[in-house]
């Protein structure tokens, strides 16, 4: 589909990268024009991620991603050039130029999420007809209001093998896109039958209210007991949470993480509307990364047994490196949330959530309750677990604190504690140090482009053109000085934006981002981005222009030169050796 230049151009004017980066990244303001935030694509402590909204671009400088708004949408919402167009329109209030396609061959993307939403209503009206009896009893059984059905649209699928897809395709949706959102699967036969039979549904909707895929709790005593959508152009269970639609709207100030549907659905009822699940999977850095989005503060309220205890643990890992600050919690006599607000109510999971353990209280106590601090080898198998647990910390005072505890507990010395925590950071400090010289030493790889496949072959003289690139992007009437030539130009993309850009100027086109990014892959689009978020000062561009080309020319004579030297060296060799004539 292509789109006219205007339509992008006025888009791009429409949106503001500071608010559409905002819905995905805590921004904080530092300069008239200047936004910082922990980086939505990588985990990081430290915000690397940069917005300035006089230039209209983002770029983090810990992974290199970059671009205008159209890009970050495309590698966000994992979406293709004209998908994220439409985003951004539908967001603007502007309407897609009509192409003439018709809805049969409309974007696959859109295409599943209308089918979604016709599947969930399909189930949601299920859960109280005849079909939906055995679901509806399990839904009074657990004790879920019909406020908390509404609220969260579950449903029922029923045990039939073709429920779904007979409803689905009276409305026009074919097999083929069945099978592809995950509703249904092909059999030996080469027909289809649904996914989800006999099982209590529960919708996964986005911040923006599509739905995205399904989670279906079994009715009876089957297995797998959850059935997950497996992922598809619009869902990822490492990249989604159940029920973030509804808890990001919370005024709790914290995000509750749960183990299962059930507890959140629980929590919610009980009037913890923070509550959210990730979607039967270990926590993934992709899903710590989506929750920092929206809060500071995690408590970790996983099921009170061995796996659960398992996974607390490394989720605090996880959330460690995405700067969330995470406590835990201690859920004596009963095995979950749902469980627990039923026995003792939602007053006493107040007073929990309340009195839930930092992550250094509850990892020092797991730590403990594996010794018998009784015996000297008990005693040092703790120690050796709690110095290593507390020479991770970065604050000295949350140290001393925690040593002192851990002194108290074993009849340890605290200066001794102290000592071997000290070893330990040293031991951290030199492996650290080690990583950043070797990281320091390969500066021909740190000036590669992230992606593999737009590699300089020489970085020399790719850095020359990436500054006549940059430097026509922001003066394009410089133009009239280029007395460069596209096959000069070494790296195969830069040549590409470089032929882009004379090509407008030929036409007498306006050279802008948006009107390059159509033309660019993701990682291209990225890569264009970090190189114009270099600094150039405006005052000396033709200079500077020149500089660039000199610099071209001169790294391409030192590679000719160095070839030549090659192989005098090679002939002189082989006449040495009695190879020659």
């Amino acid at each position: 589909m292509a789109l006219p230049e205007g339509f992008i151009d006025e888009l791009i004017q429409k949106t503001d990268i500071a608010d559409l980066v905002s819905d995905y990244v805590q921004l904080k303001q530092k300069g008239g024009a200047s936004y910082w935030g922990l980086c939505p694509f990588h985990s990081e402590k430290t915000p690397s991620f940069h917005v300035e909204t006089d230039r209209q671009i983002y770029h983090c400088f810990g992974c290199g991603k970059g671009g205008g708004a159209i890009n970050f949408v495309m590698d966000i919402e994992n979406l293709s050039f004209i998908d994220a167009v439409s985003f951004l329109a539908k967001r603007a209030g502007m309407e897609m130029p009509e192409d003439g396609t018709p809805e049969e061959t409309r974007s696959r993307r859109a295409r599943m999420l209308e089918l979604n939403r016709d599947a969930a209503r399909f189930y949601y009206s299920e859960l109280t007809g005849p079909r939906g009896k055995a679901a509806l009893d399990y839904v009074k059984k657990r004790g879920i209001s019909p406020a908390m059905v509404k609220k969260f649209g579950l449903g029922a699928a029923p045990d039939e093998w073709t429920a779904l897809t007979e409803e689905m395709k009276k409305k026009g949706y074919s097999e083929f896109q069945l099978v592809d959102a995950g509703l249904a699967k092909r059999g030996k036969s080469g027909g289809v039958y649904d996914t989800f039979r006999n099982r209590l549904m529960f919708p996964v909707i986005d911040v923006r209210g599509s739905v995205l895929g399904f989670s279906g709790r079994i009715l009876d005593d089957g297995e797998p007991k959850y059935l997950n959508s497996p992922d598809t152009a619009v869902f990822s269970k490492s990249r989604n949470l159940f029920a973030l639609n509804l808890a990001k709207k919370s005024k709790m100030g914290m995000l509750i993480l749960a183990e299962g549907n059930i507890d959140v659905v629980s929590l919610h009822q009980a009037g913890f509307d923070c509550a959210v699940a990730s979607l039967g999977t270990s926590l993934t850095e992709e899903q710590a990364r989506l929750m920092s989005r929206y809060t500071e503060k995690v408590v970790i309220a996983y099921d009170n047994d061995g796996a659960g205890r398992k996974a607390s643990e490394r989720a605090i890992g996880i959330f460690e490196h995405t700067g969330i600050s995470c406590r835990v919690l201690r859920m004596d006599g009963a095995k979950d949330p749902d469980e627990f607000i039923k026995a003792k109510g939602a007053e006493a999971f107040s007073v929990l959530l309340e009195r839930s353990e930092n992550h250094v209280e509850y990892r020092l106590l797991a730590a403990k309750s594996k010794y018998d601090l009784d015996s000297p080898d008990g005693k040092m198998g703790y120690l050796r677990e709690a110095t290593a647990i507390l020479s991770s910390l970065t604050n000295e005072m949350e140290r001393d604190v925690y040593t002192a505890k851990v002194a108290s507990e074993t009849g340890a010395r605290p200066d001794s504690i102290r000592s071997e925590i000290k070893k330990l950071i040293g031991v951290r400090k030199a492996a650290m140090s080690k990583k950043e010289s070797r990281a320091a030493m390969r500066v021909e790889i740190n000036a590669q482009p992230k992606a593999k496949e737009l590699k300089y072959d020489n970085p020399v003289s790719a850095s020359g053109e990436e500054g006549v690139v940059r430097i026509l992007m922001k003066d394009p009437a410089l133009s009239n000085r280029i007395t460069l030539k596209e096959e000069e130009f070494t790296s195969p993309f830069l040549r590409k934006v470089f032929a882009l850009i004379m090509e407008r100027v030929r036409n007498g086109e306006g050279i802008t981002e948006a009107a390059i990014l159509p033309f660019l892959s993701t990682d291209e689009a990225s890569h264009l981005g970090k190189i114009l978020e270099k600094p150039e000062t405006a005052a000396q561009s033709e200079k500077a222009l020149q500089d660039y080309i000199n610099k071209i020319r001169s790294a391409k004579k030192t590679a000719l030169t160095d070839d030549d030297a090659l192989i005098k060296f090679s002939e002189k060799q082989k006449k040495t050796k009695g190879y020659g004539g």
